[in-house]
């Protein structure tokens, strides 16, 4: 049986040595989704199924794509209220297949990333729930006490949005295709506006619908993709969250995703009133964390850009690039037209 780019002839052995229970020999099947660290679902002989996480093929951002933080984040979550999947062991020796992975458990769940979908399987009711859920989970990894759960110094506490503004921006410079003025004049807005930093919490850094998976009744029961998780200011996930989050009422957002249009979704500002009951958090200042969250989403679409540029996740169609470049500056125009607004 061939093997999927990504997976080498050396993971068989290393699965049956570190996972109890596991049978060779083993099927490989990527996972949907994503433009980074690569995901496969991975089947065993006896019937048990694994998730395995590994870098992205190609250029990889020196700041990026830790495997061993990735596996200790959702370790030590685990002691926590925030669902997370079950993390099994790390492999951080290179000769194994040729960049450090970890495997976790599978959970048995939907990730929803399309309007029919969402209407299929979780119905009006169930898309209601799913808002609820989101929220209240985001609210949940804010509360964790990142002490009892040994991540205490995952990052530094303080001046987490100054940091977020400076290590973004060096990623488009390092990565840059191309001139952006737009994407460094609204930097150089956003460093002046920084609001203080009320609380230091994990922060995802990512957070949005199709990160999390939810069982049948829209109840979040595992928030995936850590890799860029952190300690800072909470108000970031919230803001972020709104701009990848288009509710029924809503007005259209830079990014291009439909599914929490489907009727039972709650629309953003719904979402930010439960975000504040919930926490307890004052959000009086959201505008700006959403135009600091739509300037990272142009950062993030420019720097998937460029990996597809680099061939980092195999051939594509060069038609395909252009959504991406378009994306980008839907993206930095909404961040300028909500700094407008503070003005």
């Amino acid at each position: 049986m061939s093997l999927p780019h990504g997976i080498g002839p050396n993971v068989e052995n290393w699965l049956v040595t570190n996972i109890p229970g596991s049978t060779a020999p083993f099927s490989y099947t990527q996972i949907a989704g994503g433009h980074s660290n690569l995901t496969f679902k991975v089947d065993d002989a006896a019937g048990h199924s694994y998730v395995l996480r590994r870098p992205p093929l190609g250029h990889r951002l020196a700041s990026a794509h830790d495997m061993s933080r990735e596996h200790r984040i959702i370790a030590g979550l685990a002691k926590s209220n925030v669902p997370v999947a079950p993390a099994l062991g790390l492999c951080s020796d290179e000769a194994v297949n040729e960049l450090p992975f970890y495997v976790m458990a599978f959970v048995d769940g939907h990730v929803i990333r399309d309007k029919d979908t969402a209407s299929s399987i979780l119905q009006p009711q169930g898309c209601r729930r799913a808002s609820e859920s989101i929220v209240d989970t985001m609210a949940a990894i804010h509360a964790v006490d990142i002490t009892s759960v040994g991540l205490q110094d995952l990052g530094r506490h303080d001046g987490y949005i100054a940091r977020q503004l400076k290590r973004w921006h060096g990623n488009i410079v390092e990565q840059r295709t191309r001139e952006l003025p737009l994407v460094d004049s609204v930097y150089e807005e956003l460093m002046t506006r920084i609001p203080t930093q009320d609380a230091t919490t994990i922060v995802h850094g990512d957070y949005r619908l199709d990160n999390c998976m939810v069982d049948t009744q829209g109840n979040v029961i595992a928030v995936l993709d850590w890799e860029i998780c952190t300690l800072g200011d909470p108000m970031a996930d919230l803001g972020l969250l709104m701009v990848y989050w288009t509710g029924p009422d809503d007005e259209a957002s830079a990014w291009s995703n439909a599914v929490c249009t489907a009727e039972g979704f709650l629309n953003r500002a719904d979402l930010a009133q439960r975000y504040g009951e919930v926490s307890g958090r004052d959000i009086s200042q959201l505008d700006y964390y959403v135009a600091f969250a739509y300037w990272k989403l142009a950062c993030i679409i420019e720097g998937v850009y460029a990996r597809y540029l680099g061939g980092a996740l195999g051939d594509r169609d060069p038609a395909e690039l252009e959504p991406f470049k378009l994306q980008v500056d839907g993206a930095a125009q909404k961040a300028a037209s909500m700094l407008e607004k503070l003005r």
